[in-house]
């Protein structure tokens, strides 16, 4: 046998190496097997974790910091290309959850010397690396497909999709060294995509295109680190109110018609940041430990069905 699928074996995860089994039973039927601690306990307790675009104050990477560290996380790096409110939001989590250790990185999730940098620190420092939520976008444009400009497109992809290449390249490989404190290579990763890269007519060609990117680079990936208990899926929003959609939900309190935003899903409403944030947290936590390759839409049911004009079936 070769060199590397010597490595492969050696490098199972530990459902592979250990399979989830009853542990005894009551009266005549065995306990129930389960891979994941108790629902009722922190959910990422000592993990470290990294989260890209964290730097908007209505963001879903700030919302997912608190989730992380209010669920016992070991560390949580915030990083972002803007760098201006980081720092405010490490002093607040540090206020809040004082145990948590919370580091800032300015980073250019579409740049690989960014990315392989801090996962490195990661390593360097806690000598793991447990979740990472490449949640860095942008979105440049609304023109139609006719105005497209190439170079839009470009830097569109490079910051919604390439980024999240980059997270799987180089998360996984950290995801894969082992300890005494983590005997087995595992992780999870969470790629932000959008209900755009489910459905169109939901964001312009290049979003659209990147958002479906990032579902697609999940999905494969999943298959590529099949054994290494890293487990690659993608959030997909519908409308949420964040940094990037503060302008429409802004003018739309202005004209008095915020009660507008989201009537086209059975919902009839918008969301916030943690609402995506919550699924993040169930993703990287080991109760998703079963939940691989998928894009979750999170759009108040948006998704589910057809386009239609409120009160009419046609």
């Amino acid at each position: 046998m070769s060199s590397a699928p010597k490595k492969r074996l050696q490098a199972l995860s530990e459902q592979l190496t250990n399979p989830p089994r009853p542990s005894g039973t009551f009266e005549d039927i065995p306990t129930i097997a389960t891979v994941a601690g108790d629902s009722v306990g922190p959910r990422v307790k000592g993990k470290v974790i990294i989260i890209t675009g964290s730097n908007s104050a209505l963001g879903i990477g700030r919302a997912a910091a608190h989730l992380f560290a209010a669920n016992g996380a070991r560390a949580v790096f915030l990083c972002d290309y803007n760098t201006d409110l980081l720092e405010t939001h490490r002093r607040e989590l540090n206020q809040k959850y004082p145990e948590v250790e919370i580091l800032t990185a300015q980073m250019d999730a579409g740049e690989e010397a960014d990315v392989e940098r801090v996962v490195n620190v990661a390593l360097e420092k806690y000598g793991r690396l447990d979740v990472f939520f490449a949640n860095a976008g942008v979105s440049l444009t609304l023109a139609g497909v006719l105005d497209a400009d190439a170079e839009d497109f470009m830097q569109t992809m490079k910051t919604n999709a390439l980024s999240v290449l980059l997270a799987v390249k180089h998360g996984a490989r950290a995801m894969q060294q082992t300890s005494s404190s983590k005997p087995y290579p595992g992780g999870s990763i969470i790629g932000t995509a959008s209900v755009a890269g489910i459905r169109s007519n939901a964001g312009a060609t290049d979003y659209s295109a990147s958002k479906a990117a990032v579902i697609s680079i999940m999905q494969t990936a999943s298959y590529q680190l099949a054994g290494l208990g890293i487990r690659c899926n993608a959030i997909c929003p519908g409308i949420i109110e964040t940094g990037m959609t503060s302008a429409m939900y802004e003018m739309a309190r202005s004209r008095g018609t915020d009660k507008k935003i989201g009537q086209l899903n059975p919902l009839r409403r918008g969301g916030v940041a943690d609402e995506i944030a919550r699924v993040a947290l169930f993703l990287g936590s080991d109760e998703a430990s079963y939940v691989n390759g998928q894009a979750w839409a999170v759009c108040g049911g948006l998704t589910a069905g057809h386009p239609y004009v409120l009160g009419k079936l046609a």
